[in-house]
Formats: structure tokens, C-alpha cells, sequence
């Protein structure tokens, strides 16, 4: 989770085969060297005066997003702010449909250029999928994976554990740490949404960051 490179992250040619996968399926891909680079292109994708807002995502915290959008000249849409009633926030969900830009990470993004995620309750996800103008997807190398099949893999036995382990959810997963496909009433395993194109070019733009980020 520390930005640093592993024998695990993909290499450059690998990084530009998804990329190019990724715009065939009318999805924007940038790629970012480090923080600076990517700070630039939110910089370039995100006007002022614009409205802003953010799926959960421990990528944004790792890399300062979160913290730099608070101090820009926007209507941000913080979910993190603690001083949110549940109901306040439940609104807050409903608002991200008609921002000018959501951002949030990806639990998975495949070789073949789709993009998988697994949601609690729907209010990352569904905002992807329709409603604001502009999505921008901050991923670290680790999230690219094979296949759709490894993208499952991947965010039931290692993503869904850590975050629910991270809100504390005392699902099984967090005492087992793997995925059993539980009924718990805290489970964050309910929606599946494999996104595999869309109709508008470049309203999702994935943007590679280079390293370690997230789970």
C-alpha cells in the first residue's frame, strides 16, 4: 500500500496493452508516474467551480486526493465528513448522480480492459454507471489482473476482506481472511458490476497510477 513497485505490479508493456484494451471499449486511460504526474491530470480534468464527488476508496486517501480536493475551489461532496447524520449522508449519495465529476478507485481492472467492482450498498457503484458527467477511476498497478475470473478472485479474497476488516464490519471474512460467501448482515460482498464498455467516449477515464495503492 506504499507506492512502491513489486514483482507483482505489471510492467510497462503489459500497462499499455490494458490501456489500449480499456479505449477500444470507449474507456479513457491515462497512466501517472507518481503522485505529481497524477495531480496534474485531476488538475486538467477537474475545473473549478465544478462539483465533485467520491466513491470510498483507500487509494484516494493513500495518495492525498481526498485532502487536495478539499482544498480546491469546489463543491465537494465529502462523504468522509464526520459531522454527517446518516440520513445526511444517504442524501449526500443521491446528489453524487448529478455532479459534474466522481471519483473513486476500482477493486479490478482486466487485461481486456473491463472494469470490476464490489459494492455494500450501491452508492460507489452506481454513480459509475450513470449520472455524472465525468467519472475518473484512480487505480494503482496492483489492481490489473488477467481476466474477469481473477477480477472476482481478486476482490472477494483480498479487497472485500481488508475493507471490511477496515469498517470494522465483523463479518466472517475478518476473522478467517477469505471469503465464504456469508449471510451476515454486515456483509459489503452485494453487488457485483462488471463494466465492459459504455456509450459515452471517455465519461469513465481510468487513470494509472504507478505502485501500490489500495487494496
Amino acid at each position: 500500500m506504499n507506492g512502491n513497485t513489486t514483482k507483482d505490479n505489471p510492467d510497462r508493456r503489459e500497462l499499455k496493452a490494458a490501456m489500449e484494451s480499456l479505449k477500444k471499449h470507449r474507456i479513457g486511460a491515462y497512466l501517472a508516474a507518481d503522485k505529481e504526474e497524477l495531480f496534474a491530470l485531476l488538475n486538467t480534468f477537474i475545473p473549478d467551480h465544478t462539483t465533485v464527488g467520491c466513491g470510498d476508496s483507500v487509494a484516494l486517501e493513500e495518495l492525498g486526493v481526498l485532502d487536495a480536493l478539499r482544498k480546491r475551489d469546489l463543491v465537494f461532496l465529502d462523504k468522509y465528513e464526520p459531522s454527517l447524520t446518516k440520513e445526511e449522508k444517504r442524501e449526500l449519495y443521491r446528489k453524487n448522480f448529478f455532479a459534474d465529476t466522481f471519483i473513486t478507485g476500482t477493486n479490478a481492472v482486466t487485461m481486456d480492459g473491463k472494469l470490476f467492482n464490489i459494492d455494500g450498498n450501491g452508492s460507489r457503484v452506481a454513480p459509475m454507471l450513470y449520472g455524472p458527467d465525468q467519472v475518473l477511476v484512480v487505480v494503482g498497478t496492483n489492481k490489473l489482473v488477467k481476466d474477469t475470473e481473477e477480477a472476482i478472485k481478486r476482490s472477494r479474497q483480498i479487497a472485500a476482506t481488508l475493507d471490511a476488516k477496515r469498517l470494522n464490519k465483523g463479518t466472517p471474512c475478518t476473522t478467517l481472511d477469505r471469503c465464504i460467501d456469508c449471510s451476515h448482515k454486515n456483509r459489503i460482498c452485494n453487488d457485483f458490476v462488471l463494466i465492459a464498455g459504455q456509450f459515452t467516449e471517455e465519461r469513465i477515464k481510468v487513470i494509472f497510477v504507478e505502485g501500490e495503492y489500495g487494496y
